[in-house]
């Protein structure tokens, strides 16, 4: 082992009394250190309450400061509690992301999900742990690596099939479908676009948001394939839900414009 400190190989280190999580060679270094070092300097317990507060706070900054020590936060607590805490790690990089779109933190969010989608699983949550595997997978296809997130979109299926859930099945077909199509398996991508359509009115909830997110892509397939009798009574249908999800937020959407997009384009197929 090396000193935190001088990097100098040690037999012999000693560790901060109060956090245990770095060594030091002798008192020299420990001292020389302690500028640096007392800003994450904490005992279990109150790097647990400087978590909690943090994200009551929104100081995700706070929070991610802390994230060394998640597994040492997590030990010998029950599932629920190991869950809450993940949770707070994932919103964090969220946050983050969303503010750099870096590939790290989509990564880092990818990786924390996957992690508390067993724990969920190990609850029986089994619904939440199908929708984490489904973010994963949204995650890693984020970050560019799209055999993961099929691997994980997969998984997030299986989980439907096996519990009836239709917002996941939609959800993870949808996933998977676009991929498909991004990798030019056009005629597998569009099936699996129309399974995911076909689950939109047996959805749990956010049904219209669902339908809007599906057709898009359903359609954009559709055209690539050519099936263009197929396309045409699915435009109206997408330029409607649209409508009226602009109509229930009181402001015209990004996703309504798209819509009368995709019109004009079949308009324009028609014609030619």
């Amino acid at each position: 082992m090396s000193c935190s400190q001088c990097g100098k190989q040690c037999a012999s280190l000693k560790r901060c009394s109060r956090c245990r999580q770095v060594s030091y060679c002798g008192a020299e270094c420990q001292k020389s250190g302690w500028k640096g070092h007392k800003k994450s300097c904490a005992t279990l317990e109150e790097a647990v309450e400087k978590v909690n507060a943090a994200g009551v706070a929104n100081d995700w900054g706070e929070v991610l400061k802390w994230e060394g020590r998640m597994d040492e936060m997590m030990e010998g607590h029950p599932d629920v509690i190991r869950d809450a805490i993940i949770k707070t790690f994932v919103q964090a990089h969220k946050v983050f992301y969303k503010r750099t779109c870096s590939t790290e933190h989509a990564l880092s969010v990818a990786g924390l999900e996957a992690r508390r989608s067993e724990v969920l699983g190990k609850m029986q949550r089994f619904r939440d742990q199908g929708e984490a595997l489904c973010r994963v997978a949204d995650h890693f296809h984020v970050a560019g690596k799209n055999k993961d997130a099929e691997v994980y979109f997969q998984r997030g299926r299986k989980v439907a099939e096996a519990h009836g859930f239709f917002n996941l099945e939609c959800m993870s077909c949808l996933g998977l479908g676009k991929l498909a199509m991004q990798e030019e398996r056009n005629e597998e991508g569009a099936d699996l676009l129309r399974n995911a359509l076909a689950a939109v009115p047996l959805c749990e909830h956010d049904v219209g948001t669902h339908e809007i997110n599906v057709l898009h892509a359903l359609t954009g397939a559709l055209f690539a394939t050519r099936a263009i009798d197929e396309v045409e009574p699915l435009v109206p249908r997408y330029r409607e839900a649209a409508k009226a999800e602009s109509q229930g937020r009181g402001v015209v959407c990004l996703d309504e414009f798209t819509s009368l997009l995709t019109s004009a384009r079949l308009h324009e197929v028609l014609c030619t």
